[in-house]
């Protein structure tokens, strides 16, 4: 960790569990990085491979700390610690198996330094392993509850290339006021992983924060290269989790206007799991999240007391049609 006196502009959180091989590229790409002051905290979720001792040794340029926890907590926990134990008045967010190009983190600042009317950031995903294509460009959220990266999969070369405001950063690469992140309460810790952005942004949206997509900023990402795009896990943990943020996070006067749509939107996804022989994960994802209501609603109460919004201001930023362009 740095001992200076000097205020670290950013810190770097980057979680990992058992990811060796995306992490050297990932710590790669920042070594390169055209601004210097930041530093990186990793955060080990409970890695079995070895690999974190060796890393201090490795990446001597690098000002890195690093935090090892005894088992894997999820990548909310592990965020929420990292953002406690960071120094800079930025917190940029960074998957272990998303590989920055050299300018990132000047593309982040310099978005945050010429746009403050907008208070958090994200940036432009392409897959690494299919580099003609879009990774995403931000988050988008329907009103039925669901969310999606926009652009994911369209073809990098037409797309995404202007800067926009989009409703939700993908805290793959997205960057944050510290001071905002843990006013909010940083990620919700019973996410565990998934749709924890999206919950995210939703409530600094609600307590007046706007967020801007920055095609400047340029990821290469993996992406679920811990759990796998179709596990068992990804579907559990995404849609518990999305049932959770509509009933937590959504406006009273929108949460009756589009109940109907969500409760369908709910019936739809289980028929389609049930297709895909699913049908255990998402029964089990569905009851999970529906038993939990009572405290779900709790936090409910809690959340909407942060708003100084209208609920006109967050439906403005919502995806409203009726097909939703998957």
């Amino acid at each position: 960790m740095n001992s200076s006196n000097t205020i670290i502009r950013i810190s770097v959180l980057l979680v990992t569990w058992n990811n060796s091989t995306h992490l050297a590229k990932c710590l790669d790409c920042l070594t390169a990085q055209t601004i210097r002051d930041f530093e990186i905290i990793i955060i080990d979720n409970g890695s079995t491979d070895g690999f974190i001792d060796r890393l201090e040794n490795r990446w001597p340029d690098l000002d890195l700390h690093i935090e090892r926890l005894d088992s894997n907590l999820g990548f909310a926990v592990a965020n929420n610690i990292g953002a406690r134990l960071a120094q800079g008045k930025y917190l940029a967010l960074l998957n272990a198996d998303a590989f920055p190009e050299p300018d990132w983190l000047e593309g982040l600042l310099k978005a945050a330094q010429d746009n403050p009317q907008f208070t958090f950031f994200t940036s432009r995903q392409i897959q690494a392993n299919i580099p003609e294509l879009l990774d995403g460009t931000g988050d988008a959220y329907h009103v039925s509850g669901l969310a999606w990266r926009q652009n994911y999969n369209y073809l990098a070369n037409a797309y995404g290339a202007q800067s926009c405001e989009v409703f939700s950063a993908c805290a793959a690469a997205a960057l944050y006021s510290r001071d905002d992140f843990l006013k909010a309460g940083g990620f919700d810790e019973d996410y565990f992983s998934y749709f924890e952005d999206v919950d995210l942004s939703f409530r600094l949206r609600l307590a007046g924060g706007r967020c801007l997509y920055v095609p400047q900023a340029v990821v290469y990402h993996v992406g679920s290269a811990s759990t796998g795009k179709e596990s068992d896990f990804a579907f559990y943990h995404g849609y518990r989790n999305l049932v959770w943020t509509f009933f937590k996070d959504m406006p009273a006067s929108l949460f009756w206007t589009y109940l109907p749509r969500h409760m369908l939107m709910n019936m739809y996804k289980s028929i389609v799991f049930l297709i895909r022989r699913k049908r255990s994960v998402i029964l089990k994802s569905q009851v999970d999240a529906f038993r939990a209501l009572p405290a779900i609603l709790r936090k409910r109460r809690r959340v909407q007391q942060t708003r100084t919004v209208s609920s006109r201001e967050i439906q403005r930023v919502m995806t409203k049609e009726p097909f939703i362009p998957r």
